[in-house]
């Protein structure tokens, strides 16, 4: 009974070191001392490879999404003879909710996944520690360009997901099942607030950025330099990536609707 209390203890002591030291790691990377012309250049660079290389699966994923919410939608609503309440049904869902899980979801799946195993690879090849070597700082020069560039994409990948999405709800609802595209879009304008609803879903977007770049970038700089501690580095980030996300959800939902 002992030696179970006192292996809980020593998880507990172990969890709040890590939360410690990740704190004091996303600190040290947001209030480092900021050389905004060279470090621009490094941001651009690695927006195109979390951000555009993300493009495809975002953009297909919001098609599809739509797709499938529009059809169920449609089944569903044409019980209550309430059809033309599909482009309602398929905005809200997608601004305020599905958009920014899914997008997150699949931003730490595709971009999280990529950053901590290139990060871990340059600690395994010694590279960080080279860098140091040469009085280069490698939270300067490596982590903090990949934590901007990942805030920077998110929310944008999370508007391009909905808009794709709404695009696909119309395309089934509206050339495929014949609801008039006159009240699909005039329902859905008037029921979709821009503070209450798009808003919203950009402020998701951009705290699932930070959450999940910010695992992603620390898993990958404190991996244990290993072929086998890169791969349970990149399996943590999704893990802990997708948890944060859903767990986060709920949080700032229940914030935005008043509920707290």
């Amino acid at each position: 009974m002992i030696r179970r209390i006192q292996q809980l203890g020593a998880t507990g002591l172990t969890l709040c070191s890590r939360l410690g030291l990740s704190g004091l790691f996303l600190l040290r990377t947001v209030f480092h001392r900021p050389k905004i012309l060279k470090l621009l250049p490094l941001i651009i660079e690695q927006i195109y490879f979390v951000g555009v290389l993300s493009l495809v699966i975002i953009i297909v994923s919001g098609l599809f999404i739509g797709m499938v919410l529009a059809l169920q939608g449609y089944n569903i609503l044409e019980r209550f003879g309430s059809v033309e309440q599909l482009g309602q049904l398929v905005a809200l869902s997608v601004v305020r909710e599905l958009g920014p899980v899914i997008a997150g979801l699949l931003f730490a799946g595709r971009a999280g996944s990529a950053l901590t195993a290139e990060i871990g690879l340059m600690q395994a090849t010694e590279q960080l520690a080279s860098m140091e070597m040469m009085a280069v700082d490698p939270l300067w020069r490596v982590i903090a360009p990949r934590f901007w560039a990942g805030v920077i994409s998110m929310p944008v990948l999370t508007a391009i997901f909905c808009i794709t999405a709404v695009f696909g709800g119309y395309l089934v609802g509206v050339e495929w099942l014949g609801v008039d595209p006159g009240q699909f879009w005039s329902n859905m304008q008037a029921s979709v607030n821009f503070r209450d609803d798009v808003v919203n879903g950009i402020i998701k977007g951009l705290v699932f950025g930070v959450v999940v770049t910010w695992i992603a970038v620390y898993q990958g700089y404190y991996t244990v330099p290993t072929a086998e501690g890169i791969s349970r580095a990149t399996t943590k980030t999704v893990v802990f990536s997708s948890l944060a996300i859903l767990g986060l959800d709920f949080v700032l939902t229940a914030f935005m609707l008043g509920g707290w």
